[in-house]
């Protein structure tokens, strides 16, 4: 089975940290295939696209570049759920489920609980300014309740530093991947689509819970809140992801 990890804003492959192996602990036999969205990672000098539609489409040909074929598992954070989305809406017969971790699309939920308010100044003082420890700093305290603000983790952020000054995504890049989440509206989901969970973190800094939870039941899918973690919900508590996803599809197994 070919689990697809797809992060988020300005984030690469490397940032899934330990999680490809706690997953695997509790999937057993999963093969986890982590691309990264053109302008991140390995793909920093690439454009990215403006539209969610045109990431599918680059993650697509990435995987077929590997010799890769679907149908795919895909759990998607932020961003990449939006991009899990619009895959399984384009391609529905690429992707056999999805597992959606503390995202939001309209028509599900108002610009300010996609991106809470609250963080505006912050993030528009980062694009400004840049340096690599500074943007660091605020997304792991945007990100995280087990690593950021008075738990700050030195040695994670360090690492992150280090990610960010080897594969540094650039401003345009930042600012275009912006506008692709500021644009994307969730297409129908029609009947027939793939089996779907829904994880959010009831204390997420940077996206209110309830754009989650508000997918969830528009689309009748399950839904999961951890009480403490934050955004980066595999950072904070993969191995509760985990074994979510691993309940899930025993559970959906049974009910075959």
């Amino acid at each position: 089975m070919s689990w697809v990890l797809l992060r988020g804003l300005m984030r690469e492959s490397r940032h899934w940290g330990e999680f490809p192996e706690q997953f695997r602990a509790a999937v057993p036999g999963a093969e986890i295939v982590t691309p990264d969205l053109p302008g991140n990672g390995v793909n920093w000098r690439q454009r990215s696209p403006a539209s969610v539609r045109g990431m599918v489409e680059a993650c697509r040909a990435d995987l077929q570049a590997r010799g890769l074929r679907g149908p795919y598992s895909l759990l998607a954070l932020s961003l990449g759920a939006m991009v899990a989305v619009q895959w399984q809406a384009s391609y529905p017969d690429e992707v056999a489920r999805c597992v959606l971790l503390n995202t939001s699309m309209r028509p599900f939920s108002r610009f300010y609980q996609r991106l809470r308010w609250q963080n505006y100044p912050a993030i528009v003082r980062q694009l400004l300014l840049g340096g690599a420890r500074r943007q660091e700093q605020l997304a792991l305290r945007l990100t995280s309740v087990a690593h950021g603000g008075d738990t700050r983790d030195s040695e994670l952020l360090k690492r992150w530093v280090d990610y960010h000054n080897e594969f540094p995504v650039s401003r345009v890049n930042a600012l275009r991947q912006l506008l692709a989440a500021a644009r994307f509206h969730a297409p129908q989901r029609g009947e027939g689509g793939a089996p779907l969970l829904v994880l959010a973190g009831a204390r997420d800094g940077l996206v209110d819970p309830l754009c989650s939870q508000r997918l969830a039941r528009a689309w009748g899918a399950e839904f999961r809140m951890h009480p403490e973690a934050g955004h980066d919900l595999p950072l904070d508590d993969g191995p509760w992801v985990a074994q979510q996803v691993a309940l899930w599809l025993a559970g959906y197994a049974l009910a075959r």
